[in-house]
Formats: C-alpha cells, sequence, structure tokens
C-alpha cells in the first residue's frame, strides 16, 4: 500500500463523514462505486485526475483543497520509486 494512497483515503473519508455521508451516498454523489470509495480510502487505490475532479465537485471544493494534506513538505518527504 503506497503512503499517499494511505494519506489520500484518510482525507477521503475524514471529508465523507464531515459530509454526513455514508459511503453509498458519497458514491452516488462522485458517480463512482461505492466498492471504488472503499478501496480509496482504505488507501488500496490511487484516484485517476478524472476522479479527482468527480470527488472534488461532489465535495464542492477545488482538487488543490482536496489535496490539501498533500504540503510541499509532504511531498518532499514522500518516497515516490
Amino acid at each position: 500500500m503506497a503512503v499517499e494512497a494511505e494519506i489520500f483515503g484518510k482525507r477521503l473519508r475524514q471529508l465523507r463523514l464531515e459530509a454526513g455521508w455514508t459511503q453509498e451516498q458519497f458514491a452516488e454523489a462522485a458517480g463512482i462505486t461505492t466498492t471504488y470509495t472503499s478501496d480509496l480510502e482504505r488507501g488500496t487505490k490511487v484516484p485517476s485526475l478524472t476522479i479527482l475532479l468527480r470527488i472534488s465537485r461532489a465535495f464542492r471544493m477545488s482538487v488543490a483543497d482536496l489535496l490539501s494534506d498533500f504540503t510541499k513538505d509532504a511531498v518532499r518527504r514522500l518516497r515516490l520509486d
């Protein structure tokens, strides 16, 4: 499991819970499956740009805000081999 996928998954779950959505409600709002939602939250999948755009639209936020946990320092520390 990639560290960046884990970081994104935690952020996604946090946002979903703050919105008061179940995984099913979020998946419908984002136009993705509940299985994929679960995979993203567990950090077993990494979203494509298209999926990032769908997710940001569902939360009515920019992709930059969606990825706010990926600060310059955090990205610098990641091993992206």
